[in-house]
């Protein structure tokens, strides 16, 4: 049997996964950053155990191709989720890190 916490770090990881490897390739401009921020903060947070997200994307990073557009990458990702299983609250983020985007847990309580 998993513990309260357990579920919880779990259920924020596994969301945090899921942004990163349905998201990262997609078409991206500065101009459109701010929607796909609200796109992901919206449709994560419907799903269970989520009590908070905020998504922020590296606008530095988004150079134009020759179309006007950027790919989304995994290291302009700046996201803090919250998620609650019982009593039990884990906020856990994904950040870049030595040019790798890393998942962590940040605390409980």
């Amino acid at each position: 049997m998993i513990t309260d916490r357990e579920k919880a770090a779990f259920e924020a990881g596994i969301k945090l996964g899921a942004i990163y490897h349905q998201f990262v390739g997609m078409p991206i401009a500065r101009e459109t950053a701010g929607a796909v921020e609200a796109a992901i903060e919206a449709a994560t947070g419907l799903q269970p155990c989520v009590t908070g997200i905020r998504v922020r994307l590296n606008r530095d990073l988004m150079v134009s191709n020759r179309f006007g557009y950027s790919e989304l990458a995994g290291k302009m990702f700046d996201i803090e989720i919250t998620t609650r299983v019982g009593e039990t609250t884990c906020r856990a983020r994904m950040l870049l890190e030595d040019d790798y985007p890393m998942m962590e847990v940040i605390g409980f309580s």
